[in-house]
């Protein structure tokens, strides 16, 4: 007991000085340390409770360590905190924690009420990082509630089967000619993201790619290499590529410099459609411990069942299936109703990388989850704005099944409401009172907006949320389905499958496509572009930019970032090194932090480090927990939903109880019991700065919680598999590490090694 006071009065006598949990990302490692004046506090790694918006709950294991002493104290502790997420980093920061229970044995209940008015004095002045390969593991041992799309559009598009070094250039309908600025005799395609014109004199076709130029008189097809090339369109292609060139990297642009243009067969479509090709005449190779053939000639995911001879693709996240590669013929297949051959795909073969895309998987859970995270900011209300053109006077057109409309004639997009509009630019809510603005950040997301069907162009605004605000900031954030990525049974797939009509006038407006780009997903850098598409392909300085083809993701960050150069990896270097090559670590359409576009009014997307005198205490992430500290060093240390202890051991479980740890191959099943001095839940409080009326956010989660939540110790029996769930956080934990360590990996992966591997051909 007296050391226990002991540790109260250390608390007291450390206020003045702050807290502040600050994590390296090239660490990232736990446990923690802080270090204050006359003691240490170890934190293990939190078990996540709830994630619901932007707010997390979880526990954590604690042991404090008086100076002089060598024995810790161990306990445990309830938190609740506001998320900030950076998914081009992959880390997610705990804000404005409040401590919502604590845990020490044997302290009296007037010494937990003055350790509670520390930690809650105390800890909205530290911030943890937490990799969000960590937070997602620990989602999936609780089972996440996680909404699914309805009524998306899986009816198959033209699928184009080559078996030579081919393109797909689409065109958005029926090609859209402008006369080109100054040149009389030269139309562009205004409909297309590829640099296509006519000569009007000569009746001549010409498409400028990977370097080379291509020419023919019916822009459908025929088209051949050639030299003869007006000098007016060359130099307006050559300034393109210079263009380019600017945007690449150093050692990106050694590795365009060093490949050799490939002369390509030119397929154009007006229609959705996608391209499937492969080396040669196609080659299989066996997936071990599988009755499943994989095309190893071919950058694209291609699989034959020896069982049933049907041939099964993978188009952005759906599956298709024939009996021929050939008759174009295909049927979408629901990713549940595979045959368990795919589950059975081993995770470091090369088709390892479609384990996503088959649900049941481990991979497919954690795509799932991971489609529920958002990516936040906090918006200053004073200086947000945006500026909102139409062409022409606005003209809005009825949502159908709803009493709503959108704006047609705007690469924004604007939402008519009642008498009132709204605009959702780069993942934030605006309102206005007139469509040309001035527009103002919202502080709250109609319920309407949850009525948009996905034949709507419009549907990925439901994504975007507003969870809470301040007379000075609003707290927002948009999750994957804004970009594009929607869960369907039990998988993420890209895109709703509908074609959406563009708008053109004097402007071409284009909408987001599903098809025709050979989107694929990857774990760690989320849906990226096929092959084919790389940097020579598209045309980015010529006209008016082509970022509506892939949503608010924006043009730049669309094609170049996916598959980077594997057509040429994969013709030269052979297997699918183009496609580890492509699925390196690059923002990509999926996990691109749209917040960085806005030179003002994001006060923040990710915390900035206080790192003044009075927040000297952090915590030593180099050395994470002091090598003279007698607590385990290991992230092993757990604590259940009774704030018991546990530490994982190489013959088994081990419980602290009394000081000591014991062995507990079978730990105590807990029961119901009334609350007592040792457990105790912090009563309910105002939230801090709210403003006005409470927020609605987009999918309504649950009120911010400003008591214990649900799983209070004290207040309901904890479960009986105590053991069992003590295994599954391990098995959680140790996979986070697992895949924490694989993005690692990836960062550092030299482009194009393919890895070696069990579905290798011979």
């Amino acid at each position: 007991m007296r050391k226990y006071k002991a540790i109260i009065f250390l608390f007291f006598i450390t206020v003045p000085f702050g807290l502040n949990i600050q994590a390296e990302e090239s660490t990232n490692d736990w446990p923690r340390e802080i270090k204050i004046e006359k003691a240490r506090i170890v934190i293990y790694q939190p078990q996540i409770e709830n994630f619901t918006g932007d707010i997390l709950e979880s526990r954590a294991a604690i042991a404090v360590i008086l100076k002089g002493t060598e024995e810790p104290v161990f306990g445990a502790a309830w938190f609740v905190n506001r998320v900030s997420t950076d998914l081009d980093t992959r880390m997610v920061t705990l804000e404005e924690l409040k401590v919502t229970n604590v845990k020490f044995p044997e302290a009296s209940e007037e010494n937990i009420n003055k350790l509670i008015k520390i930690l809650e004095t105390e800890m909205p002045k530290w911030t943890i990082e937490l990799s969000l390969d960590r937070l997602l593991t620990s989602l999936d041992e609780e089972k996440a509630s996680i909404a699914e799309a309805n009524a998306l559009n899986n009816d198959p598009p033209e699928i184009i089967f080559s078996t030579r070094p081919s393109i797909l250039v689409l065109i958005d309908g029926d090609p859209i000619f402008k006369e080109m600025e100054g040149l009389s005799q030269y139309q562009y395609v205004v409909n297309t993201p590829f640099f296509i014109v006519k000569d009007v004199k000569n009746k001549t076709f010409f498409l400028f790619g990977d370097r080379k130029w291509y020419a023919t008189k019916n822009i459908k097809e025929g088209w051949k290499i050639t030299s003869k090339v007006p000098k007016e369109l060359d130099q307006i292609a050559q300034k393109s590529e210079e263009d380019k060139k600017k945007e690449m990297s150093p050692e990106e642009l050694k590795e365009y410099e060093a490949e050799e243009p490939l002369e390509a067969v030119i397929f154009v479509r007006t229609s959705p459609a996608e391209l499937i090709q492969s080396d040669g005449e196609p080659e299989f190779g066996p997936i071990e411990g599988t009755q499943l053939l994989y095309m190893t000639n071919s950058e694209n995911d291609v699989l034959m069942d020896i069982s049933s001879q049907q041939y099964f693709i993978l188009i952005s996240g759906r599956w298709y299936t024939s009996k021929s590669m050939k008759k174009n013929d295909w049927k979408y297949v629901l990713p549940d109703k595979l045959s368990v051959d795919f589950s059975k795909i081993p995770t470091d073969s090369d088709m390892g990388t479609i384990l996503p895309n088959v649900a049941g998987t481990p991979e497919a859970q954690e795509a799932l989850l991971e489609n529920t995270i958002p990516q936040t900011a906090t918006v200053d209300r004073k200086t947000a704005t945006v500026e909102v053109e139409y062409d022409g006077k606005p003209k809005f057109k009825d949502i159908e099944g709803t009493k709503m409309a959108y704006a047609e004639n705007t690469d924004k997009s604007v939402l008519k409401i009642e008498n009132k509009y709204y605009c959702v630019d780069d993942g934030i809510w605006f309102e206005a009172s007139n469509p040309e603005g001035p527009w103002k950040v919202s502080i709250e997301v109609p319920d309407e907006v949850q009525e948009i069907p996905p034949e709507s162009p419009v549907y990925n605004v439901k994504y975007v949320y507003v969870y809470d605000y301040t007379p000075e900031v609003v707290y927002v954030g948009y999750t994957p389905g804004y970009m594009g990525s929607y869960v369907y049974h039990g998988c993420v797939v890209y895109g709703t499958g509908y074609y959406y009509r563009p708008w053109y006038s004097y402007y071409y407006y284009p909408r987001p496509v599903t098809y025709g780009f050979g989107v694929h997903y990857n774990p760690y850098t989320g849906w990226g572009f096929s092959f084919g598409i790389s940097y020579g392909w598209m045309s980015v300085s010529f006209g008016r930019p082509h970022y509506g083809w892939w949503g608010p993701a924006g043009y730049h960050h669309g094609y170049r970032h996916g598959y980077r150069h594997g057509y040429h990896h994969g013709y030269k270097r052979g297997y699918r090194a183009g496609y580890y090559a492509g699925n390196r670590n690059r923002p990509t359409t999926y996990n691109r932090n749209l917040y960085n576009n806005r030179s003002s009014g994001v006060a923040k997307t990710r915390p900035k480090y206080n790192n003044s005198p009075s927040n000297r205490i952090a915590v030593d992430n180099r050395k994470r927990v002091s090598p003279d500290t007698k607590v385990p060093k290991r992230n092993d240390v757990y604590t259940d939903k009774s704030g018991n202890v546990y530490k994982k051991s190489n013959d088994g479980w081990q419980k602290y109880d009394k000081g000591t740890w014991n062995k507990s191959d079978r730990p105590t099943k807990d029961k119901t019991k009334p609350a007592s001095p040792s457990t105790r839940e912090i009563p309910g409080r105002p939230s801090t700065g709210q403003a006005g009326k409470a927020t609605k956010p987009a999918t309504k989660p649950a009120p911010r919680p400003q008591t214990r939540p649900s799983t209070q110790p004290s207040a309901r029996p904890a479960p009986n598999n105590t053991q069992n769930n003590l295994n599954k956080s391990h098995q959680s934990r140790q996979r986070g590490t697992q895949r924490t360590q694989s993005y690692k990996s990836m960062q550092s992966r030299p482009s194009g090694g393919a890895r070696s591997t069990g579905g290798r051909r011979r």
